[in-house]
């Protein structure tokens, strides 16, 4: 079972990150229209960027969790985690990173995105493989996606004037 287990995490790794790094042009290739923002970076920001592990790592959690279901626990709360854990990840890294060096490298930027991708796959590989969590942490884990999912939703049309989420090569 874990072995399985961890071969989906692991073929999940190279999923997410090439259906990301697709999505990164989509919304240029959609003529800019404004509902495929909602999935795609309309532009360089940080935040824009973090579309790029939510969705995809959604859509392999769709596709997987009729493979995993039955052999696995605590399904929801493994990928809500992973879904935190790999915006964080990409916060941490890209904010240190280019704080500790001056200069941002669309080579690192790709190589932190995988990064963040394999360390949401191995905590979901982590809470999968662990015994029942309570109840309660599947409620959570629920919200925890629905309130994710609106914070994407709701901030690809009205972005707030933070660091965060401006744009590194035009300074808006």
């Amino acid at each position: 079972m874990r072995q399985s287990v961890l071969k989906t995490e692991l073929i999940g790794i190279a999923v997410i990150s090439m259906v990301g790094s697709v999505l990164h042009f989509v919304f240029d290739w959609s003529g800019h229209l404004a509902p495929v923002g909602v999935i795609s970076p309309v532009n360089e920001s940080v935040f824009e960027h973090l579309k790029l592990t939510f969705w995809p790592t959604l859509l392999y959690a769709a596709i997987t969790y009729r493979f995993l279901r039955k052999s696995t626990s605590n399904f929801l709360i493994a990928k809500t985690a992973s879904i935190y854990v790999m915006p964080a990840a990409i916060i941490a890294i890209s904010y240190s990173s280019t704080g500790i060096t001056g200069n941002e490298s669309l080579i690192t930027d790709i190589l932190f995105f995988i990064v963040a991708v394999a360390l949401g796959q191995i905590t979901s590989y982590k809470l999968l493989t662990k015994g029942q969590l309570p109840r309660h942490n599947h409620i959570l884990a629920v919200t925890g996606l629905v309130v994710i999912g609106a914070i994407f939703i709701l901030l690809a049309y009205y972005p707030p004037h933070w660091p965060l989420f401006m744009d590194h090569n035009t300074g808006t």
